[in-house]
């Protein structure tokens, strides 16, 4: 199911906040009525894609936060596991230099609520209780307005890496929908013609492009 239109799940679990500190309740709420939130999860701390992507946030951190965007990672790995790896130079393979907020998923309930866990809890013939698949999360990412409503969602599967670039997009869109009351149409960028929701609306842009 979709989240999309709706309440982002609540949670307060561990997490790693400016690259080396360890916080105990870390919570989204924090961000309510003051910054819209792109919220993204990894598979897992140690591998080969996820630092790319984690190290592209961090690269176009100033970029988000201009807008007044926060950025937060997650996984199910431990809180300890990723001080460890942000204390990783990168020609190591690590993520020194991050210094958004790393969520640690243990119990994996966020990603389960999220809807990115690529796999489920079931009962074996035995009565055992089982997991199927892969226990860490896909490739989700989440735009989560200043009110805590889920406005945009993607989930990529666990070998493709995502593109920031076009969490900025849709960032700006989101932005522009707000301020200006219109809609985006395909490929619309910042700085752009928008359209108006209506029918007149539409065959005006459409003929002129």
């Amino acid at each position: 199911m979709s989240l999309v239109g709706k309440k982002a799940p609540l949670f307060s679990v561990p997490a790693v906040i400016n690259g080396e500190e360890i916080v105990e309740n870390f919570s989204l709420d924090q961000y309510l009525g003051k910054k819209d939130v792109v919220f993204f999860f990894y598979p897992k701390d140690f591998t080969f894609v996820c630092p790319t992507e984690i190290l592209a946030f961090q690269e176009k951190l100033g970029e988000f936060e201009k807008r007044g965007v926060a950025v937060v990672a997650a996984s199910t790995d431990s809180e300890e596991s990723h001080l460890a790896w942000l204390n990783l130079p990168k020609e190591q393979g690590g993520i020194m230099g991050v210094t958004y907020p790393i969520v640690a998923d243990g119990a994996k309930t966020v990603a389960h609520n999220f809807g990115v866990l690529a796999g489920e809890w079931n009962y074996s013939e035995d009565g055992e209780l089982t997991f199927e698949g892969a226990p860490v999360a896909y490739r989700g990412t989440f735009l989560i307005d200043k009110n805590g409503v889920v406005r945009q969602e993607t989930i990529n599967d666990l070998p493709l890496g995502r593109n920031i670039d076009e969490m900025i997009r849709l960032v700006d869109a989101l932005h522009h929908v707000e301020k200006f009351g219109e809609v985006c149409p395909a490929n619309w960028e910042d700085g752009k013609e928008a359209m108006s929701a209506t029918k007149e609306g539409v065959a005006a842009y459409l003929s002129k492009n």
